[in-house]
């Protein structure tokens, strides 16, 4: 067996992606989401003291929240930082969409890799941020958008796409099969959007959420995959060697040192290693990552720099 056919070479997560602590994107982002919390918390504090203070929000939140007509005014980054704010008047906003980040978010990460992990979450907030844009600007609405609720909505649908049957508990009591709480979700906003019975939930960056994410998963859409179109030449651009003159001295200087053979990507796959490297793999998925040895995950490693050149 090649090197090729092994499964850290197939598409998905990179065996680099591997070797990153587990839920590490989700951990970030929901430090992000409390320390932004908290900095909409101080900047509001910070004029409630004012005599002429009527319940502003603060300029943190001014600033980031899903306004559609600041947007139209050319504030575009909006559609997407709107993701990263919640309610100031009640914690339980935060606490259940960073609860439900986690949960739904730590198995999607560890299955796709955290790059396309990342790629999937930024873009099923910004669809909300679309989706909710067009829905206000088709109605008039002039009400701003805030919460990461539309992401954590895309996070539900594809874990729920790929793992229908697996049991959530519902309260922390209730259990029921994760498919039903996502048909269940989606019908609840679908039901409030329908009967223009929203209330203070904007419940069509759900519906976009769902969406992107339901679409995501049925045509097997990778983010990344459009990536390497201008990655690529990038790379290339970079790694140009660049045009030198031509003095004999130096040849003449160069002629004379010993020459070392330097291992390239045409260099055959050590079969000594191959061998060792299926005995890893093998324990790998017996006992886990933690399993193994320091010398164990050198030969990952190993074989992980040459699916690198390989692949580039």
């Amino acid at each position: 067996m090649g090197i090729y056919d092994r499964d850290y070479y197939r598409e998905g997560p990179s065996y680099l992606d591997s070797l990153i602590p587990s839920g590490l994107v989700c951990k970030w982002l929901i430090a992000l989401n409390v320390v932004i919390f908290i900095g909409q918390l101080v900047s509001r504090a910070a004029i409630m003291g004012h005599p002429h203070f009527r319940g502003e929000a603060g300029w943190v939140t001014d600033t980031f929240i899903l306004d559609p007509q600041a947007v139209m005014s050319g504030q575009v980054w909006r559609l997407l930082t709107y993701a990263f704010l919640h309610s100031q008047d009640s914690w339980m906003h935060i606490v259940f969409n960073m609860l439900f980040l986690w949960w739904f978010g730590s198995d999607l990460e560890t299955m796709y890799g955290p790059r396309e992990f990342l790629a999937f979450y930024l873009c099923a907030a910004v669809a909300g941020g679309i989706f909710y844009e067009a829905w206000a600007l088709t109605w008039g609405s002039t009400v701003p958008c805030l919460g990461a609720s539309g992401a954590v909505t895309a996070l539900l649908i594809l874990c729920a796409c790929h793992f229908p049957h697996r049991i959530v508990y519902v309260m922390f009591m209730v259990p029921v099969p994760l498919w039903l709480l996502a048909v269940f979700n989606v019908g609840q906003d679908s039901y409030r959007f329908f009967t223009n019975s929203q209330g203070p939930v904007a419940v069509v960056v759900h519906l976009a959420g769902a969406a992107f994410a339901f679409a995501y998963f049925r045509y097997q859409i990778r983010i990344l995959d459009f990536v390497p179109s201008w990655w690529g030449r990038l790379k290339r651009q970079r790694s140009r060697p660049k045009l030198r003159l031509y003095r004999p001295e130096e040849a003449e200087a160069r002629d004379e040192r010993v020459s070392v053979p330097v291992a390239t990507d045409a260099t055959p796959f050590d079969e000594h290693l191959e061998a060792k490297l299926d005995a890893v793999l093998e324990k790998l998925a017996r006992s886990g990552k933690e399993s193994l040895t320091e010398s164990e995950q050198k030969i990952l490693m190993q074989a992980s720099e040459i699916y690198k050149r390989r692949r580039t």
